[in-house]
């Protein structure tokens, strides 16, 4: 409390502060560790989510070669994932 009338009273005759209050400070140096924070999870977070897009696409890539050789071994790559069966198109 003092330091703020001081600072007022230095306001006042002219005086202009070289510095804020530590006070001051702490809350600013608060404020922009948790703005840095956020700003690095949310870096990290779309790097996770880089690397599970390059996942899923190296599992649709493996995906697309089972279909294909579900088609040239049975002639379709219908297949109920529950039970195994295979549906044939009606013309086969």
């Amino acid at each position: 409390m003092a330091k703020n009338t001081v600072k007022k009273i230095k306001e006042l005759k002219g005086v202009k502060s070289e510095k804020v209050t530590n006070e001051e400070l702490n809350e600013l140096q608060n404020l922009i560790n948790n703005i840095n924070r956020a700003q690095m999870q949310i870096g990290m977070l779309q790097t996770n989510i880089h690397q599970l897009l390059h996942h899923i696409a190296g599992k649709n890539d493996e995906l697309s070669l089972m279909q294909s050789n579900f088609k040239k071994d049975y002639g379709s790559d219908d297949i109920n994932i529950t039970d195994g069966t295979i549906k044939y198109n009606e013309t086969n």
